[in-house]
């Protein structure tokens, strides 16, 4: 939400400090030292619980080889497993607060952290090779490579009177402090910089640095200045990358600006930047704090999960899948089983085969220490459900400063939703995507503070009953679901399963597959005992599908969405000449959406899609595809707003009649997923067995039923109930509903 809050802390709250050690463990978070006021520094150790935002004051026993870490500040403390690691600072050699002595300082502790809360106590390991020389304000990272394993904690720079740029290293296996080789430019000499391990770089960015021509480290007491230089370390193979040199200038206001002693944190592959200070030496008395954050994405986004469908009509889809962290954005596609015939008369975009997002002007930082191009920042218009699609012109740029005022050179007729985005790079197609190793760097803006508040989780319920519908967002799949937040999601799947009327028999559904492509979670549905008697839509009209040849098997553009759901009844068709393209081109320019025309979905039709992510980096790879099919006029839709209600024998599932009954319902039908051997041979087809029939829109699910139920786990344990409704013509798609069970009674299902 880009949101601050302010958290009701209790507990042993710590006095106000400045440059302290600072870890994060989970949901724990470990403050140790820094300085209280002028000259008074700390030791003491306290402990965040962020889940309950309690603070404990904590005390560490002794080392047995020696005496405990002293007051100070400036330090490093490293967290590796359930080790904390403390190197160096600055002590205050006069008992007299106002009478500074400084120390630098050279010494290495460890603290064993207990399980979830509380510490066991500092040790002073026995280490071998020739220690970092004493220093202050530097940072220290570890970093353990997945084919050695063999954990590494680098320490760069820092104050010692003067500012370095050595490179240190510690084996933590053995204890060995050696100084790695590195190639490349190293940084300039600084202290109160931030170094972030993303993957296997170690970022580097700002600090205070020699004022003095050519970088040459200073006398004591010469001239410093803020930098906003920053620059990568590739750990595996020590070499020096830059991004932004020293020199670089920036009067777009598009990059972070100097600063020292800011705070930068690693989520995921973003690296965010916050505030810090900037200024000359102390003497000028014109330091400035800086208020504003900023993101760098380092890569682009991981692969979205599969597209889950939440209810089909007869031409529209209401779709969702798992979001993906810190993206801007996901582009939406789909392929229809019937040839799309191509727009003649539409000016060509240069466009490949699947539909090529670029970036106008570059939108990342370039590994150049020479030089850099200002970061654009164009503008995204979103408009998703009542979410149609949502744009992203091909000729609007816009400028964006630190405090993310927007100022584009074209107006866009205002849509419902908007979202400020990063130029989106090239996306191939389905099976890859080319590297980028070009971070981007952008502005984030923040809201003010609030009081935050938890928000809970249904795991089972308990004479309760949840409207999915008016409570929480649905979470629908064709087959299996992940689910968040409530304990009751609701799911139609456009399955024309088999419905079988004896009690006793079994209904499978199961997933097709494709050898050209990704599976596809479209399921169909076949008796494996019992006689079908019915069937959702073996009564109605089937169109026979139009022959494919590969070349008309064309991925087309829906639109680019902020949120990670959409309504689907349009798609945007590509003029006849950009079809020709290879669909191996980059370089091609962003189809102005404005410019193309959209086609409708068909009934009964069979559409795949697959979603990317989107981020400062461009546009990751594509999920897996799934396949959904329109539903036919003349049959009931699917049922809707499910509510389980438990009690001490039974549960009780209710249900409200289809949107659209298409005509009188006859009857519903309600199905459990069941334990068979055929899900120990393919865990993904699942088997129902129908638990009720009948004109009620409720039924009772018995605790012998239950007890026969098949727990999925393929997100969270949750039992699996589908429900249909039948008219004149035959059943309508099901209405799937994934009952999450806690570890304890899932267990005994």
């Amino acid at each position: 939400t880009n949101q601050w809050f302010l958290p009701a802390v209790r507990g042993d709250i710590p006095p106000g400090c400045a440059a302290h050690g600072f870890v994060c463990d989970g949901t724990r978070i470990l403050v140790f030292g820094g300085m209280v006021e002028y000259g008074r520094y700390s030791n003491d150790l306290y402990e965040l619980q962020a889940s309950r935002w309690l603070w404990k004051k904590v005390k560490p026993q002794a080392p047995s080889n020696g005496s405990p870490p002293c007051p100070r500040l400036g330090h490093s403390f490293s967290l590796y497993g359930n080790k904390c690691y403390l190197f160096g600072g600055l002590a205050n050699e006069s008992e007299d607060s106002n009478n500074n002595v400084p120390r630098y300082l050279n010494d290495f502790y460890e603290l064993e952290l207990q399980h979830g809360s509380g510490v066991v106590g500092w040790s002073i390991p026995v280490t071998k090779g020739v220690l970092p020389s004493p220093r202050e304000s530097h940072t220290a990272i570890v970093y353990c490579r997945k084919d050695v394993g063999s954990p590494k904690m680098y320490i760069f720079g820092g104050m010692c009177g003067c500012r370095l740029n050595d490179l240190w290293e510690l084996d933590i296996e053995t204890m060995t402090w050696s100084r790695p080789e590195t190639k490349g430019t190293v940084p300039l000499p600084r202290s109160l910089h931030t170094a972030n391990v993303i993957g296997n770089k170690m970022y580097v960015f700002g600090g205070w640095v020699p004022q003095s021509a050519g970088g040459e480290i200073s006398a004591p007491d010469g001239e410093w200045k803020c930098t906003g230089s920053f620059s990568y370390l590739n750990l595996d193979t020590t070499e020096w990358i830059g991004l932004i040199p020293d020199c670089q200038e920036d009067k777009s206001n598009s990059l972070p600006g100097p600063r020292a002693g800011h705070c930068a944190v690693a989520v995921g592959t973003r690296l965010y930047i916050w505030s810090g200070r900037d200024g000359y030496r102390k003497a000028w008395n014109n330091q400035v704090c800086c208020k504003d954050l900023w993101y760098l994405d380092t890569e682009r986004p991981l692969a979205p999960s599969q597209v889950q469908l939440i209810r089909a009509t007869t031409n529209s889809f209401q779709l969702k899948w798992d979001e993906v962290p810190t993206v801007e954005g996901y582009l939406l596609q789909l392929h229809a089983d019937s040839p799309v015939a191509p727009v003649a008369g539409i000016p060509g975009t240069g466009v490949p085969e699947t539909s090529v997002l670029s970036s106008q002007g570059g939108c990342s930082l370039h590994q150049s220490p020479q030089s850099l191009p200002s970061v654009p920042y164009p503008e995204m218009k979103v408009d998703h459900p009542s979410q149609t699609n949502n744009l992203i012109p091909n000729n609007v740029q816009v400028a964006l400063s630190s405090s993310s005022k927007v100022e584009g050179k074209e107006k866009i007729p205002a849509l419902e939703n908007k979202v400020t985005q990063e130029t989106m790079k090239n996306h191939a197609d389905a099976t890859g995507f080319k590297e980028s190793n070009t971070p981007s760097l952008l502005p984030v803006c923040t809201s003010s503070a609030q009081t935050s508040a938890n928000v809970g989780e249904l795991h089972d319920l308990d004479k309760q009953s949840v409207n999915p519908d008016a409570s929480v967002s649905c979470t629908l799949s064709s087959t299996q679901t992940m689910v968040t937040q409530q304990a009751v999601k609701t799911e139609s799947s456009s399955t024309n399963g088999a419905v079988v009327k004896d009690e006793t028999s079994l209904t499978t559904f199961n997933s097709k597959s494709e050898a050209a492509e990704t599976a596809y979670a479209m399921p169909s549905a076949r008796v494996s005992t019992g006689q079908t008697n019915d069937s959702h839509s073996s009564r109605a009209p089937q169109r026979p599908p139009a022959p494919v040849k590969s070349r008309d098997r064309r991925w087309y553009d829906v639109g680019i969405f902020k949120n990670n759901s959409a309504v689907v009844s349009q798609f945007y068709l590509l003029p006849e000449e950009t079809l020709n393209i290879n669909s191996k081109t980059e370089g091609a320019d962003v189809p102005d959406y404005r410019l193309l025309k959209k086609q409708d979905l068909f009934p009964g039709t069979v559409y795949r899609f697959r979603v990317a992510a989107i981020n400062g980096c461009g546009v990751g790879p594509f999920s897996k595809i799934s396949e959904f099919k329109t539903c036919i006029p003349g049959f009931p839709g699917a049922p809707s707003t499910v509510k389980i209600t438990k009690s001490v024998d039974c549960i009780h599932l209710s249900w409200e009649p289809p949107a659209s009954p298409s005509g009188n319902i006859l009857e519903y039908s309600a199905y459990l997923a069941i334990r068979s051997t055929q899900l120990q041979e393919n865990p993904s087809q699942l088997v129902f067995m129908r638990i009720y029939c009948g004109l009620k829109t409720s039924c009772i699910v018995t605790a012998a039923q239950l007890s026969n139920a098949h727990v999925d786990y393929t997100s969270r344990p949750a039992i699996v109930f589908r429900i249909s409704a039948k008219n004149e013509r035959g059943y309508g798609p099901a209405t799937q509903v994934r009952w999450l069970q806690d570890m304890k009674t899932s267990g005994s299902k």
